[in-house]
Formats: C-alpha cells, sequence, structure tokens
C-alpha cells in the first residue's frame, strides 16, 4: 500500500477553508480547452475470422474457408457493423491514425471485398485518408498479382506475411499450406506490387516442430536476405487447443524445442538482425528504419483508443474493454438486425489502466516516466522502486532520468520486465 503520512497535530475543524471545487480554480489553465475540444486520435481493426487450413500451432478461433464459404454475407455484415458504430459511437469525425486487418487470412477476400469495406470505411469515417497507416496481414497462397495491384490503389501501407519459416520440412510440419517456393514467390509479388507504397513485414515463429540450430539459422538467414523492412520474431508457445500441444505433449509424436533452445534461437536471431542492422522497436520486431513499425501495434500498446469490427473482435474506448460475439451465425444475426454484436465488456479502474500501461508499454522497450506521472500523477520509479531496483542489478533494464530502457537481456526475455513491475503495481493495494 502507498504510505501516507500521519499529520502532526490535530486539525482544528474550524479552521477548514470551503472547498467549492477540486483542483482549486488557480490551477486550471486556457491550454486544457484545446485539449478538450481537439479530437482524440483512434485505431480501427476489422477481424477476417477465414483461413484454408488451421496450422499445427494456431490456438485462435478460426473459420474453415471448406467448410463456410460465406465471405459475401460476411463482408456485408462487417459493413453494416461500421455503419452502426460510427453512428453509434458518433466516430465520424475522429482522426484515424491506424487500420488493421487481421484474421484469420484478410488476404483470403477479392478484390470486390476489399473495395466495399474500404469504401464504406471512407463513407463513415470522414479522416479515414488521412491515417498514418494501413496495415493487412497476408498469407502466401492467398495473394495474386492482381490483388496485390488493388490493395496498393486502396491505400495499404503495411502488408505482414506469415511466413513463419523458410524450411520445407519445417513448414509441413506446422500444417501451412504452402511450400519454400511459394513463400519466395509471394514476397518477390508483394515487393514489386509495392514498391514505394508499403512495406513489408514478415514473421518467423521459433520453436516449431522439429526446429533445430541449424534449420532456425537458415531462416533467418532466408528472412534477412529477401531484403523486406521488418522482421517480427514469434516464440512458439503450445496451447492446449493446438495440434501440437496433442502430438508434442501429449502423445509425443512430434519433437518440440523446449525453453532453452527458444531462448537459443531468439539470442541468435536479435545478434542476426542486429548486425544487418535491424532495430528493435518491440521486442520481437526489428526494422530498417523506425518508419516500419506497426503503428496500429505501437499506439494501442500505449493506451490509444481502438475499435475491433467484426466477429470476435474486441477494443478499447473511454476506458471501457468491449468485444463482439465470437459466434459467426450469431453475428450475423444481430447486425443485420440493425443491433451492435457486443457481448461483454470490462471497465477500467484507475489501477487497471496504470498496470495496463506498464505492462504493455514495457513490450515497446522504452517507458516514459514523464508521462506516466502526467496520466496517473505519481512517479513510478517511486511506487515501484524495489521491482525496477531489483531488475536493474541483475541487467534487465537501465533507469535514466526520463525513462526505463530494456537491455539485450530485458529484451530477450520478452514481457518478464513489464510483467514483473506491473504484478506488483497491481498488488499496492490488494
Amino acid at each position: 500500500m502507498i504510505a501516507i503520512a500521519e499529520p502532526r497535530t490535530k486539525l482544528d475543524a474550524q479552521r477548514i477553508p470551503l472547498t467549492p471545487n477540486y483542483p482549486p480554480f488557480k490551477k486550471w489553465k486556457r491550454s486544457a480547452i484545446g485539449e478538450k475540444l481537439q479530437d482524440r486520435p483512434m485505431c480501427l481493426y476489422l477481424h477476417i475470422p477465414f483461413c484454408t487450413q488451421r496450422c499445427s500451432f494456431c490456438y485462435y478461433k478460426t473459420v474453415d474457408l471448406k467448410e463456410r464459404p460465406e465471405l459475401d454475407p460476411y463482408v456485408d455484415a462487417l459493413c453494416k457493423e461500421i455503419k452502426l458504430v460510427a453512428d453509434r459511437f458518433d466516430l465520424g469525425n475522429r482522426p484515424i491514425h491506424a487500420i488493421y486487418f487481421g484474421g484469420g487470412t484478410p488476404s483470403l477476400l477479392q478484390e470486390h471485398h476489399f473495395e466495399k469495406l474500404v469504401g464504406t470505411l471512407r463513407e463513415n469515417f470522414k479522416q479515414f485518408d488521412n491515417r498514418q497507416q494501413f496495415a493487412l496481414e497476408a498469407e502466401p497462397l492467398t495473394i495474386s498479382k492482381s490483388k496485390l495491384e488493388t490493395l496498393a490503389q486502396l491505400g495499404v501501407t503495411r502488408l505482414s506475411m506469415g511466413i513463419q519459416s523458410f524450411v520445407e520440412d519445417i513448414i509441413q510440419l506446422s500444417g501451412r499450406g504452402h511450400n519454400q517456393k511459394q513463400a519466395y514467390r509471394a514476397i518477390e509479388m508483394a515487393q514489386k506490387a509495392g514498391q514505394g507504397k508499403w512495406t513489408i513485414n514478415i514473421d518467423l515463429l521459433s520453436g516449431l516442430a522439429g526446429e533445430t540450430d541449424e534449420t532456425w539459422k537458415k531462416s533467418v538467414e532466408c528472412a534477412i536476405g529477401t531484403g523486406v523492412e521488418s522482421i517480427t520474431v514469434y516464440q512458439m508457445e503450445a496451447f492446449a487447443n493446438t495440434d501440437f500441444y496433442k502430438q508434442g505433449v501429449r502423445e509425443e509424436k512430434i519433437n518440440l524445442p523446449d525453453a532453452e533452445q527458444e531462448k537459443g534461437f531468439m539470442q541468435y536471431a536479435m545478434g542476426e538482425l542486429t548486425r544487418q542492422n535491424y532495430i528493435p522497436w518491440s521486442f520481437f520486431t526489428y526494422t530498417k528504419n523506425n518508419s516500419d513499425r506497426s503503428e496500429y501495434i505501437y499506439n494501442i500498446w500505449q493506451g490509444m483508443e481502438f475499435y475491433g469490427l467484426g466477429v470476435s473482435a474486441f477494443g478499447s474506448m473511454d476506458n471501457f474493454l468491449l468485444q463482439n460475439t465470437s459466434d459467426l451465425d450469431k453475428y450475423g444475426e444481430i447486425v443485420n438486425a440493425g443491433e451492435l454484436p457486443l457481448v461483454r465488456g470490462y471497465k477500467f479502474t484507475c489501477q487497471d489502466l496504470m498496470v495496463r500501461d506498464v505492462l504493455l508499454g514495457m513490450k515497446l522497450l522504452r517507458f516514459d516516466l514523464n508521462k506516466f506521472k502526467s496520466q496517473y500523477g505519481f512517479k513510478l520509479e517511486s511506487l515501484c522502486a524495489q521491482p525496477l531496483g531489483q531488475l536493474e542489478a541483475e541487467g534487465f533494464i537501465a533507469i535514466g532520468n526520463d525513462e526505463v530502457t530494456l537491455t539485450d537481456k530485458g529484451i530477450l526475455h520478452g514481457d518478464f520486465v513489464g510483467y514483473t513491475v506491473s504484478e506488483y503495481l497491481r498488488k499496492l493495494h490488494s
């Protein structure tokens, strides 16, 4: 708990002045008016749940396109939700900082689907075309020259490609639909179509079934060799609802790398990416320039509001978390009836917001201490002096006057710093 000093003398109730408001009027400033009148920027997320196959490591709730080939009605419902949300929450004039199409596999959509969705966004969000970034996730087998040309014309500025591995045997064990040759072809096609219009990110997944030091080294070298602007390295986790968990953990039919091997994979990737002049902006993504980062992820991790559109999508608005139904049929029924498909939410407390900002903000490698104090009125370095001091002593962070910076050791251990500090903060009033 935060200690509050006891008064040295007994208060005289007769001397307490009348308190009509707080803070007192002398602290009010004219600059606050402009800040209040200015529309706050926000981000938009559109969820496309469909996939052509379920990968062995995937734990997300996805829809098999072979079993539910319902792209047209889903896109129609998504367009209706866009209008409903913009009207209900009066978002039409809000500046749109970044847009993110995620999934599932958004690149499964056809050209006319993208044109309809972008057209609907433009109609309902007046500042859509002033956004800083328009990102879309893509999978090698679902892109074509004409589709990429359409996406470029519609204003996509960042393409994130789920490659995961460049080694044929590892790709096959992971249940991916493409092969090594198709991965290279998709990247080359995207580079030609988006030259000067977008940056490309490649996702690699360490710790896949059968991964060894040699196969991982090859994947990292191949990713760097493509010359893409951004490379993201995720550590694989075998969740209980995945095929990897069934075959690798329960049945032990396939070999999954252990935690120490995965740490070695990450150390190798960090070293190679740094040597090739890729700069980390989060503990798992390296870019050639700071402008190549994901603006959507960067800003929502710093607390910018965002709205999630589509089945199971969630967002954060006005200190509330909001989530849509995860049932595809119910989603369509609710939206077509003119209602919002929201099914659950959560209202942040002030403490929740502080914990969230620390937990997510530390992912960005540099945590702004002055911003935290300005936002909440407390110095994080005072509130959490004990865990911060221990983390610095053990080499995970460096504490400066204005920010906390993760060291290479802190980056290697991912969420450890953010979790350690945020848990201490969460328990202060427990």
